[in-house]
């Protein structure tokens, strides 16, 4: 039996609210499989399960908020000792466990005539936000209760708002006060506490080295010549796939610390997302070595912008085992990245421009980029920091190669 649990999906969570259970009593489970929809600073994400049996028991209600590491299910998977499917970061307090329909009634709302109608809070929120009368639909969930994909399946098949729903969505656009997302001073307060953290209890050092970009911006210039807009690279996806690429030369730093260093199989490159509404997220591009310049494209142009609509899985925000921020163009110089615990190291790029460079005894003007190391000093020293900056100096000279 499995006891799954509340994830942490990063070091500024604390605690999450789960909105809608997607898989039932009795339903087989298999790795990959979203079970659960969890609200947290970060938005709705999507919480997979990584392991295989069948959902015996569900023991938190939709709508209740538990800290990270709360027994949320038992899994059934055909063995008679208990083990857990995730471990909380801190101790949480013993819970009793009871199955959810034991003490809970399942959300609902009336109609006009008096009739009750089962339905999910999520699937209530959606339904709310574009207008879906509730009264019209047909529940598909436990015991006929609507959930998110009947509300999903309404809209899709073209559910009109009502005119006086249109009238309001009119009166907003030409309003001019732009609403600001309630997320963005939880996510902003979250984020600084897990930095402050960072800053407080983790020995960083930091390493700097100047970078000659021509090799790798010419080769993107060359391979977009025949692509069409859609399918076009941006220098991003070279300096993510030159990051893997050194860090499987210099693995210590593709690692985390949990009471000693804990080196990762895979390479999982989490990057730094700035939110219109203000904060950042950093989802992760899973198994970053073993995809191709475009695979890492297409995932960028994929999980950007869930991740600005707060659409992420819950493996693209707690599998991450190594940053990468950015500042782009039009920003400044350098950045000094803060550690995103458990990890044990960030690279940062500054704004590339051009500047003298010299080479070989030759003195030119090249397109050149600051890049930074932050590492943790329990986990890794200046040696091997120095040894991944050439590693990825190395790889960013030869792009044909990524």
């Amino acid at each position: 039996m499995i006891k799954f649990q509340m994830p942490n999906l990063g070091a500024d969570m604390e605690a999450g609210t789960l909105v809608e259970w997607r898989k039932q009593t009795g339903e087989v489970l298999h790795q990959g499989d979203i079970i659960a929809d969890v609200e947290t600073q970060k938005g709705l994400i999507e919480i997979e399960v990584f392991e295989e049996g069948t959902l015996e028991k569900l023991l938190v209600k939709e709508g209740e908020k538990v800290p990270v590491g709360t027994v949320l299910a038992l899994i059934n998977d055909g063995k008679a000792e208990v083990s857990e499917s995730a471990t909380p970061v801190e101790e949480v307090p013993k819970q009793e466990i009871h199955p959810i329909e034991d003490r809970v009634e399942t959300p609902h709302e009336k109609t006009e005539e008096g009739e009750r109608i089962k339905i999910s809070p999520l699937a209530r929120k959606i339904a709310e936000e574009n207008h879906v009368e509730i009264s019209s639909l047909t529940g598909t969930g436990p015991e006929g209760s609507i959930v998110k994909k009947d509300v999903e399946k309404a809209i899709s098949e073209g559910e009109k708002p009502t005119q006086e729903a249109e009238k309001e969505t009119e009166i907003a656009k030409e309003s001019s006060v732009k609403p600001v997302a309630p997320a963005s001073d939880a996510m902003r307060m979250a984020v600084a506490a897990a930095m402050s953290k960072s800053n407080r209890e983790i020995p960083h050092y930091y390493l700097e080295k100047r970078m000659d970009m021509s090799k790798a911006m010419d080769w993107v210039k060359e391979a977009n010549k025949e692509r069409p807009i859609q399918k076009r690279l941006l220098l991003v996806a070279i300096l993510i796939k030159a990051v893997a690429k050194a860090l499987d030369e210099v693995p210590d730093l593709n690692a985390t610390w949990e009471n000693g260093l804990v080196r990762k199989n895979e390479i999982n490159i989490g990057f730094v997302v700035s939110l219109r509404s203000g904060g950042i997220v950093v989802p992760a591009i899973l198994q970053t070595d073993s995809k191709t310049v475009d695979e890492i494209m297409e995932t960028i142009n994929d999980i950007i912008p869930r991740a600005r609509a707060f659409k992420l899985r819950s493996s693209e925000l707690s599998q991450s085992t190594f940053t990468i921020t950015s500042i782009g163009e039009g920003g400044a110089d350098k950045v000094f990245g803060l550690i995103y615990p458990p990890q044990v190291g960030i690279v940062g790029f500054g704004e590339i421009s051009e500047q003298p460079f010299a080479e070989d005894g030759m003195l030119g003007i090249r397109p050149v980029v600051d890049v930074t190391l932050a590492a943790d000093h329990r986990a890794t020293d200046g040696l091997i920091g120095s040894k991944f900056l050439a590693a990825l100096n190395r790889n960013l000279k030869k792009p044909e190669e990524l």
